[in-house]
């Protein structure tokens, strides 16, 4: 018996904002001066996201760049010097939002699986953008018919990287029940948290985030195919001295991002001998690996991660097209990226890697179906 993943599933809200009306509402939001306004033309390009999606409607936006928020709006314009909503009214957005965004990624998982509501035995979720109880899981549950009896378990405030702890919660559920079916659901809706005035720090999550959910399932087979995605293993490592490189805290206005210059250095140093440890424990080593899943935590990570593996940058083709339309949606992002691999049929073993605070790298292992393990 091995875990396989059966269906995976994507959404994104309606509204996709190009680079250009990005920079728009940033300059509304964030910039005080005109120096400030061409620097973030800059950073936006900078950034590699060419289009993003985000759970407002397009009214909402236009009142944001033409000066106009309200009360109904999560883009309140109090005043030049404001920092923007508080986190109660964030909090009140992500708990009208969030659910319907993670319910469509669902049903497509299902759809794609041909599984019914009622198999679904386990569910997962996954989250750092937003907190309520009862919350997501809950409505799910009622949303999509599962039983009253899934048991469920919630990855909260893990990052970027959460689906990855999500997916290893799956597998060990697996392990212990051959007849679990296991329904992990992501949404993070990063623009909640969009951080208002001028702080350097922070614009450079401004000019990467976006909002997106992904649901995949997975269930024990028997005798997988070659073309079936194994779950294979996972791995996990802490680079040392690094705590203050990444970080996201709770606020008075949102979620605080903190993503130090550092960061690429840091994977740079520390990422390649880990993995060559973690892989070889798995008989496998970088040059076996037909394909890579890479956060793209933003362009520089990107480059830094290619560089420690000592891989062309072709590597990272479907991490920077998702980077480049999508942005970086935190948790859900990987599971795009998979998505896309799975479509079309990349090679493995493929290594999906994630990094979020601490600074930590998480690893998950997908191998063909007719493949062996070492354990």
């Amino acid at each position: 018996m091995r875990p396989v993943v059966i269906g995976i599933g994507t959404a994104v809200p309606p509204l996709r904002l190009t680079r250009s009306e990005s920079i728009d509402a940033a300059t509304t939001l964030c910039a005080e001066d005109d120096d400030q306004a061409r620097l973030l033309e800059t950073l936006y390009r900078q950034a590699g996201v060419e289009t993003r999606h985000v759970v407002y409607p397009r009214e909402e936006y236009r009142r944001v760049v033409h000066g106009e928020g309200d009360l109904d709006s999560v883009f309140i314009l109090k005043g030049r010097g404001d920092r923007g909503p508080s986190t109660a009214e964030r909090m009140k957005r992500y708990e009208r939002d969030a659910t319907p965004l993670a319910e469509q990624a669902c049903r497509a998982a299902l759809s794609e699986s041909g599984a019914a509501p009622g198999a679904i035995t386990h569910l997962v979720g996954v989250t750092c953008t937003g907190f309520a109880a009862p919350g997501v899981d809950i409505a799910l549950i009622k949303r999509l018919g599962l039983p009253m009896t899934v048991e469920r378990t919630q990855v909260g405030f893990m990052g970027c990287h959460g689906s990855f702890n999500g997916l290893r919660v799956a597998r060990g559920l697996l392990a212990a029940d051959p007849k679990a079916v296991v329904l992990l659901a992501s949404v993070e809706l990063c623009s909640l948290h969009y951080a208002y005035g001028w702080d350097p720090k922070k614009v450079v999550g401004n000019a990467l985030f976006a909002d997106g959910a992904a649901a995949v399932l997975l269930a024990n087979e028997t005798s997988p195919s070659a073309r079936d995605w194994c779950l294979g293993g996972h791995g996990s490592c802490l680079f040392p001295d690094s705590e203050r490189a990444m970080a996201w805290t709770i606020r008075d206005h949102g979620f605080d991002m903190v993503l130090s210059t550092k960061v690429p250095n840091l994977i740079r140093e520390n990422l390649r001998p880990w993995l060559d440890g973690w892989l070889d424990r798995h008989g496998l080593s970088v040059a076996d690996v037909g394909s890579w899943a890479i956060h793209p935590g933003g362009p520089r990570v990107l480059n830094g991660v290619l560089e420690a593996l000592g891989r062309p940058k072709d590597s990272a083709a479907v991490s920077r097209e998702i980077l480049e339309t999508y942005g970086n949606m935190s948790s859900a992002t990987i599971l795009f990226i998979l998505d896309r691999l799975m479509a079309e049929e990349a090679p493995r073993p493929c290594v999906a890697l994630g990094f979020g605070p601490g600074l930590t790298v998480e690893a998950a292992l997908f191998l063909r179906g007719e493949a062996t393990p070492r354990t």
